[in-house]
């Protein structure tokens, strides 16, 4: 196997609203909307209100989320972006360091100068602050 690198990309700030819950049997549903938001790097933009994560929290603590939503980039083309991932609170079997909150971002766009965010592998990391996530995007590079 080569080795793989990391080579950030860009920065999404999704701005949310509070978690609406949709179903509370054993394992719990919440809608979160996003309202907005910012894209700065190699991709730069705005998150398009209207989109939102459907987060699963699990009786163990751990939350898997499943979020969709549109970036408008600044030249004004759209970018459909779909970013699942895991979520485990530094409570959950880990020895008090920061969450892990690590997500795998897909991308889907018509503009040919955004193909290269079809054609690789990009990684998230991301945590929360107040009414906002922060995603760190990165692509995975193969070495050697």
């Amino acid at each position: 196997m080569h080795d793989i690198a990391l080579s950030h990309r860009f920065t999404i700030t999704a701005l949310i609203a509070a978690p609406e819950p949709l179903v509370d049997r054993g394992d719990r549903l919440d809608f979160i909307p996003i309202t907005g938001g910012t894209v700065s790097g190699d991709l730069t933009g705005e998150v398009v209100p209207g989109g939102g994560d459907w987060c699963c929290t699990r009786s163990d603590g751990v939350v898997a989320v499943e979020a969709r939503y549109l970036v408008r980039t600044a030249s004004g083309a759209l970018v459909d972006v779909h970013n699942t991932g895991v979520l485990r609170p530094s409570d959950v079997g880990d020895d008090g360091a920061a969450p892990y909150f690590l997500t795998t971002p897909r991308f889907r766009t018509v503009d040919p100068a955004l193909h290269w965010l079809t054609a690789a592998v990009f990684v998230g990391e991301a945590h929360v602050e107040g009414d906002r996530v922060v995603i760190e995007v990165a692509e995975l590079v193969v070495q050697g």
